[in-house]
């Protein structure tokens, strides 16, 4: 079924809306830093950048994040700006993986690259950008050794474990409404690259 603007449009606001609601259900793990929460708000994203394209996974996060703070208010921009970019940082990489490869096993080396490369981009970006930002911001100096500590320590496990955490939620979702990628995602392109790494 070929896919009209209006379908994509729609099913864009519903991945955005499912992803938003999924962040209302973040919940802290005992063994990282206490700011830091879970949630499978990612999910959502990963399908719109498989079934549409990377840049469909970009536009759902956005909404996601534009939805949440339109409910929760701007009390944390920078929460935000960081939800955002690990969502991309994890999603893009997948979506990129998945396309050229399309096979389960492309998926899953998808999912791994993801999670190791949006782990270190977090850590990095944190150490250089979010956390300063934060401090100047509360207007304390954890000095560049802390910063490097809650990155590394920190951040760094944290969003390995996440990135670990979304991939398993995923994989089974995505084996169950694999028919449905096949479909409407690339069309006779995906089957032919399915056929072909099986």
């Amino acid at each position: 079924m070929k896919q009209t603007k209006t379908f994509r449009l729609v099913m864009y606001a519903v991945l955005g809306s499912m992803a938003a609601a999924l962040m209302f259900f973040s919940f802290p793990m005992p063994m990282f830093l206490s700011f830091l929460s879970i949630d499978a708000s990612e999910l959502p994203v990963l399908f719109a950048a498989l079934l549409f394209s990377p840049i469909a996974g970009i536009v759902v996060a956005g909404i996601k994040i534009l939805l949440y703070t339109l409910f929760m208010g701007a009390g944390d921009p920078i929460g935000m700006v960081s939800n955002f970019m690990a969502s991309l940082l994890f999603v893009l990489p997948v979506a990129y993986v998945y396309r050229h490869f399309g096979s389960v096993k492309g998926l899953i080396a998808g999912l791994g690259l993801a999670t190791v490369f949006m782990a270190g981009m977090m850590a990095l970006l944190n150490y250089l950008v979010f956390l300063p930002a934060y401090t100047w911001l509360m207007d304390f100096d954890l000095g560049s050794q802390g910063l490097l500590s809650i990155a590394l320590a920190g951040i760094l496990p944290f969003n390995l474990f996440k990135g670990l955490f979304i991939s398993l939620l995923f994989i089974p979702l995505f084996l169950k409404l694999f028919p449905l990628l096949q479909e409407k995602s690339y069309g006779a392109h995906l089957q032919r690259k399915t056929a072909a790494n099986q």
